[in-house]
């Protein structure tokens, strides 16, 4: 009977929710996507409340009306924080209102949903970071507070939690509260508590996830006691690659992991460990050594096991080290390697900041080379090597192109002879190699994705050389390709502008501003003042007064654009029943449809059936870059601030 009453229930809910109203969560926008109003019934029993708040989209979620004062909300404030595709932003409020409702602390309420998320899937693994990043984010003396229920995290059976909660220990330990404060005991250090514990590896794999380098530093010494032979290999294995991220004595890293690679345990983990080391770093006859070993390495690998991330991080590793000792001592392995296996350059794209991980990388002329493009980003990017002096052309010519096909079939590349060799579009998290032979001709080869709007920001130089081994013994840094003199200022955030941001503002010019604006590329997505050609983005021209004149809001946007994502401009994934991957705005949907724009320069929308969908998700990642001003200063960017503010119009 208590089974039916349930199932009577459930079936009563599904009613409800199947035939609530369609409503438009608009913002102005005619094709935002309809959202639908639930109807969520707070006062059930808390099985049946998950149950309906499991049902909903991200977007019906945050339908639901929410109060602090009423524990009844508790679950949708949950739900909301533990949701995968949620922004920050999101998360931020949802923790607010349970810290509200509980009457507990942010850390508390992080770490309950920390331990209630399952780790048996990738989506686990992806909340659990993005909770554990708020968790960081925290206040060190409010971590090293509440180091007994971080404690909890280095006790759960999930193996994602122990070094989050070591991490979280770390991070509070210069906070740690005098032993003789009353009513009070000091936390261990992370060290201390991990050992009582037999908790080394978690302490270890914590290193890498502490987010201030600084903190790292001193653990160093006892990372490298624990590579000693004397440990067991799992240890072993875990100090050689929390090494990777600790930046100091790094010549003694470099020579002391150099000795491990020959145990075929740690032999990954310590190639990986050694790439991380800077060049300057590294010992002349440590890698003359290396160098014989890795040669014979890649010689007795058979060629079956020659495309595997682990032989092409030996490659990499091997072919930086060449160019570190004499050109006359390089040439013999140069010969032996290239009876062996073909050079490979790999380049990721970083994600959410438009860009390449190089800048450039060099290849010999005439000789075959195979390019491995690996796409970490949400957007998809493609490589395209141009001839010398056409990446703008290339990157024109690439919309006339268009999505449907041009040279070989690929879309956005051009059918020209300025273009030289090309992948095709790589998608969210996919790969692909592209072997050619390197131009006799030696000179510098632009390198660029041909997306619509990616060229500006997504480039880099093929430099092609008579004298790979020379070359690499004195490298030349080639011309940037568009004219860009700008280099590395500092990644920003916002706790860099705590005190200055009001003051900054004061005695700006705005057209100096206004140069700043459109060098940073934002003329091509948004339109404001006299800039009228972006469509991509807002309109900037009411930026001050949809945020209420809150400068600090305005500028967490843009150096975080993810943080808050506009429901107009928010990415949605779509996973066709046929297998097809697709990513871009939704401009249009009803009952039976879906219209998505795939590019900004698309003449009309993708419409996909909506009985052709098998699965939709509105990621939680923006379209704008993130890193647009870290090549510019504190100065600069007030100066982009102030002219957003001269602009704004009634």
């Amino acid at each position: 009977m208590k089974n039916l009453v349930h199932l009577i229930c459930v079936i009563g809910l599904l009613f409800c929710l199947s035939t609530s109203v369609w409503a438009q969560h608009d913002h102005g926008h005619a094709g935002t996507e309809a959202v639908e109003v639930p109807k969520v019934f707070l006062d059930k029993s808390p099985r049946i409340v998950e149950y309906q708040l499991k049902r909903l989209s991200n977007a019906q979620l945050l339908l639901i009306e929410t109060q602090t004062d009423d524990g009844k909300y508790a679950p949708v404030y949950s739900a909301i924080l533990s949701r995968e595709g949620m922004s920050p932003a999101d998360r931020e409020q949802a923790l607010a209102g349970l810290v509200a409702i509980n009457q507990t602390t942010s850390i508390t309420e992080l770490v309950k949903v920390l331990l209630a998320v399952p780790a048996n899937n990738e989506a686990g693994g992806r909340i659990i970071k993005g909770i554990a990043k708020i968790l960081f984010e925290q206040p060190a003396s409010d971590l090293a507070q509440e180091s007994d229920v971080i404690g909890q995290l280095t006790d759960s059976p999930n193996p994602l939690l122990p070094p989050i909660g070591y991490a979280a220990m770390i991070l509070g330990a210069d906070q740690r509260l005098p032993s003789d404060s009353p009513g009070t005991a000091t936390p261990p250090a992370a060290w201390e508590y991990a050992l009582s514990r037999e908790q080394v590896i978690p302490w270890l794999k914590s290193i890498a996830l502490v987010p201030n380098g600084d903190l790292r530093l001193p653990m160093h010494e006892q990372v490298m006691q624990l590579t000693d032979v004397s440990q067991p290999i799992e240890v072993r294995l875990a100090a050689v690659t929390a090494l990777s991220a600790i930046a100091i004595q790094q010549e003694n890293t470099f020579a002391s992991v150099a000795d491990l690679v020959v145990i075929p345990e740690l032999q990954d983990a310590a190639i990986r460990t050694l790439l991380s080391v800077p060049r300057e770093h590294r010992a002349a006859g440590t890698s003359l050594q290396l160098i014989e070993w890795l040669v014979d390495h890649a010689e007795q690998t058979p060629p079956a096991d020659r495309t595997g991330t682990a032989f092409l991080d030996a490659l990499e590793l091997v072919d930086q080290l060449l160019g570190q000792v004499p050109t006359a001592s390089a040439k013999p392995f140069r010969e032996r390697l290239r009876e062996t296996v073909v050079r490979v350059v790999r380049i990721h794209t970083v994600e959410e900041e438009m860009r390449y991980d190089i800048e450039y990388f060099a290849v010999e002329a005439g000789r075959p080379v195979q390019l491995v493009l690996i796409n970490e980003d949400l957007m998809p990017h493609n490589v395209v090597i141009t001839a010398p002096g056409a990446l703008k052309e290339v990157a024109d010519a690439a919309l006339l192109a268009g999505p449907d096909g041009g040279r070989d079939g690929k879309q956005y590349v051009p059918d020209r002879p300025d273009v030289l060799f090309a992948t095709n579009m790589v998608g969210a998290r996919e790969s692909e190699r592209l072997t050619f032979t390197a131009p006799e001709v030696p000179g510098e080869y632009p390198f660029v994705c041909t997306f619509p709007n990616h060229w500006m920001r997504m480039y880099g130089v093929m430099v092609v050389v008579a004298d790979l081994d020379a070359w690499q013994r004195d490298p030349v840094v080639p011309k940037d390709p568009i004219g860009s003199n700008r280099s590395f200022v500092q990644s920003w955030k916002m706790s860099d502008f705590n005190d200055s941001l009001a003051k900054g503002l004061e005695g700006r010019s705005p057209a100096i501003g206004e140069r700043l604006f459109v060098e940073a590329t934002c003329a091509l997505c948004h339109k404001a003042g006299g800039h009228t050609v972006g469509n991509v983005g807002p309109e900037l021209n009411q930026l001050f007064a949809k945020w209420k004149g809150d400068s600090r809001a305005i500028l967490q946007e843009i150096i975080d654009p993810s943080h808050r994502i506009d429901e107009n401009y928010a990415v949605h994934q779509i996973l066709t029943i046929d297998g097809d991957a697709l990513s871009g705005l939704i401009v249009q949907s009803d009952k039976d449809t879906i219209s998505i724009l795939q590019n900004p320069d698309a003449k009309e929308p993708t419409v996909i059936n909506r009985d052709d969908i098998d699965e939709m998700v509105k990621t939680s990642v923006s379209m704008m870059p993130k890193s647009l001003l870290d090549r510019f200063s504190r100065d600069e960017v007030y100066e982009i601030m102030a002219y957003l503010k001269s602009i704004q119009v009634p």
